[in-house]
């Protein structure tokens, strides 16, 4: 009787033990995956590539680009001070993530691409001088603000870099009704791989004007520069010309500042690095292709 009891009392314990198989199985899991956040979150603060553990398994994994650090950016800034980043609000950040996301239709591009620019060229005049108003208010009382100190009518003008840079056209007319706009058109040549001029069109006073020129990504700064080139040779001063764009990086930013460093850069993103492939990462993809349709439905 007695091994019998205590032969019935193993089998109830090891019945016991199997039941708590799974949970332990699923509290391995939990605690698998708790790991692995905490090595994500440690390589974002390192500054590398870290792989998002909820895709691993749906298929190859997809690496994800932590941004530049502010005291990297603070860096940057001091060895290029001729960027300018905007100011990096939560709506700001916003529209780029909708404009980043692979998912972002054709027409929700645009739309959100165009609000993006128009809050570009308006950082872009931040850069024109202005002087003391005093105005005269309804209420019958002064009031001292600012004014321009340049009419833009006169004294701007916008100049895209085809065919990209065309996108930012409209954005600027919202801004600057009736402002004057030419063209350049500068691609890759294919046995030399440098950038070759194809065309320009420039407003005949266009020395005397200051520019805010436009095209949306700065990967290599070789297409920028090369424009740049065809303004001074137009007689524009390097320090009368404001470049805008969406979303920049370091390589091309010092490719810039070394080539033209009285040309002032004002950009949306600051982006980590150029690829193998001079892609700018994390970047957006062809902007161009987006937002005129020409990759997706």
């Amino acid at each position: 009787m007695w091994h019998g009891a205590r032969l019935g009392w193993r089998v109830g314990l090891l019945a016991a033990r199997l039941q708590q198989v799974p949970r332990l199985e699923v509290v391995s899991r939990q605690t698998s995956r708790a790991t692995q956040g905490v090595a994500a979150a440690v390589a974002v603060v390192v500054g590398v590539a870290v792989v998002d553990p909820c895709q691993a398994a749906a298929g190859p994994p997809i690496p994800v680009i932590p941004p530049l650090t502010a005291a990297q950016i603070l860096t940057f800034e001091a060895e290029c001070p001729n960027m300018h980043r905007m100011p990096q609000t939560a709506q700001l950040q916003a529209l780029m993530t909708v404009i980043r996301d692979i998912n972002t239709d054709y027409k929700g591009f645009i739309f959100f691409a165009d609000r993006v620019i128009r809050l570009l060229v308006e950082e872009g005049l931040e850069q024109m001088p202005h002087y003391n108003k005093r105005v005269l208010t309804p209420t019958g009382v002064y009031h001292d603000g600012l004014d321009w100190k340049l009419p833009y009518k006169d004294h701007l003008c916008g100049v895209s870099i085809v065919r990209a840079g065309e996108s930012m056209e409209a954005g600027l007319r919202h801004v600057l009704p009736g402002v004057k706009v030419g063209k350049i058109l500068i691609q890759r040549d294919e046995e030399t791989a440098l950038p070759k001029l194809y065309y320009s069109k420039l407003p005949p006073d266009v020395a005397n004007r200051t520019i805010l020129l436009l095209d949306p990504m700065l990967a290599t700064g070789g297409s920028a520069i090369a424009a740049i080139d065809v303004l001074v040779k137009a007689g524009v001063a390097p320090e009368k010309i404001i470049f805008i764009n969406l979303v920049s990086c370091p390589e091309g930013i010092r490719a810039m500042h070394t080539a033209y460093p009285e040309v002032r850069i004002v950009t949306a993103a600051l982006d980590a690095y150029l690829n193998e492939k001079r892609y700018i990462m994390p970047g957006l993809g062809d902007f161009g292709d987006r937002y005129f349709g020409t990759t997706y439905n």
